[in-house]
C-alpha cells in the first residue's frame, strides 16, 4: 500500500487551516496539524497528529525531523488590517519574523519541503488598473500589507539562495462559514441582531471574493503543480462585486426587508477596488466552483444558526 502524501498546516485551528485540513484529509493526505489553540478547538477528524505549539517554537524544529513533510503550507499568522495599524509590533512578529523562523527551520531539517505561504491582496494597495496582475507595481496602504510583503520577500530569498521550494498564494477577500469578521459577517451580524445595517464606506467599493473551500483546492494545486521558484499566485475568483451590491445579495439570502445604509467613511489602509487576474493560478489548473449567490446563502444560515440559534 502506497504511503499516503503528508502536508503539514500551521494555524490549523483557523479559519483558512481548518478548510485546508478537511480538503486535504478527504483527498488522501496525511494531514499534520500546529496551533496554540487547545485540542478541542483545532480540526482533529481530519489530523493524523496536532500538535499545540505556540511558534516559534525549538520543538518545531525537532517535529519537522520527526515527520518530514513534503509540503507545509503556513497559514499561521494574523490577518486584521485595523490590529495591524493599533499593534504593528504583534503584527510584524506573527507575520514576517514568524515566517522566517520557519522557513529557516524548514532550509535546515526538510529543505525538499514544499512551502506555501498565504499572503494577501493587501501587498497591491489601491492597483493601478484592474484586473490586477502578479507583475503589477507593490505599493501596500497598512503594516499588515507591509509585512506580507515582506514575508514574499522572505520566500523568494530562501528559493533563490538555499533551494528551498516556496510559493506566495495573494489572497482576497476570503468568506465562508467560519469566519466571524469581514464584511459578510458584519451584514449578517448586523441583519440579525440589530434589524439595521449601517456599513463603512460609501457601498461603490468593490472586492473579489472567494470561499475558503475554493483556497483549499488551490492551494493543493499549488502544493502538486507550482515550479515552487519563490513566485506569487493570485487567488481570486476573477468577479469584482461592488460592496453595495454584495450587500444585496446577503440581505436577499437573510429574507430582510430593508437595505443596508452606508456612512461614508473609508478606514486607513483599505483599498477601494479589487478585481483579479487569475490567469496564472488557472494556468496550474485551478478555477473556482463555487458560485458566490450560493456561497453567501451557506454562510447566510450558518450565521443564523451562530447568532440566534435557527
Amino acid at each position: 500500500m502506497t504511503q499516503p502524501k503528508s502536508i503539514l498546516i500551521t494555524g490549523v485551528a483557523g479559519f483558512i487551516g481548518r478548510y485546508v485540513a478537511r480538503y486535504c484529509s478527504e483527498q488522501g493526505w496525511s494531514v499534520i496539524g500546529v496551533d496554540n489553540s487547545p485540542h478541542e478547538n483545532a480540526p482533529i477528524a481530519y489530523l493524523s497528529a496536532y500538535y499545540y505549539l505556540k511558534l516559534p517554537d525549538t520543538a518545531f524544529s525537532t517535529l519537522l525531523k520527526e515527520i518530514s513533510p513534503q509540503v507545509c503550507i503556513h497559514c499561521a499568522g494574523r490577518a486584521s488590517v485595523g490590529l495591524s495599524i493599533t499593534d504593528p509590533v504583534a503584527d510584524f512578529y506573527t507575520n514576517t519574523a514568524l515566517t522566517f523562523e520557519i522557513l529557516n527551520t524548514l532550509r535546515l531539517q526538510v529543505p525538499h519541503c514544499r512551502f506555501i505561504f498565504l499572503s494577501s491582496a493587501a501587498v497591491y494597495g489601491n492597483p493601478n488598473s484592474l484586473p490586477v496582475s502578479e507583475n503589477q507595481s507593490l505599493a501596500p496602504l497598512s503594516p499588515y500589507g507591509f509585512h506580507k510583503l515582506q514575508c514574499e520577500q522572505l520566500c523568494l530569498e530562501f528559493a533563490k539562495v538555499y533551494g528551498l521550494p516556496t510559493a506566495s498564494v495573494r489572497i482576497f477577500s476570503a468568506y465562508g462559514p467560519g469566519l466571524r469578521r469581514q464584511v459578510i459577517w458584519d451584514i449578517c451580524q448586523k441583519a440579525i441582531t440589530q434589524n439595521s445595517v449601517r456599513l463603512q464606506g460609501t457601498g461603490q467599493e468593490s472586492r473579489d471574493f472567494i470561499h475558503a473551500l475554493d483556497i483549499a483546492k488551490a492551494l493543493i494545486v499549488v502544493a502538486n503543480s507550482a515550479p515552487m521558484q519563490g513566485e506569487a499566485y493570485n487567488l481570486a475568483s476573477g468577479t469584482e462585486v461592488k460592496i453595495s451590491e454584495l450587500a444585496n445579495m446577503v440581505l436577499d439570502a437573510l429574507e430582510y426587508e430593508g437595505a443596508a445604509q452606508f456612512d461614508g467613511i473609508l478606514p486607513i489602509g483599505i483599498p477601494l477596488h479589487w478585481q483579479a487576474d487569475v490567469s496564472k493560478l488557472a494556468a496550474l489548473g485551478f478555477s473556482a466552483s463555487v458560485p458566490l449567490k450560493s456561497g453567501i446563502k451557506t454562510f447566510a444560515t450558518w450565521s443564523r444558526a451562530e447568532l440566534i440559534g435557527l
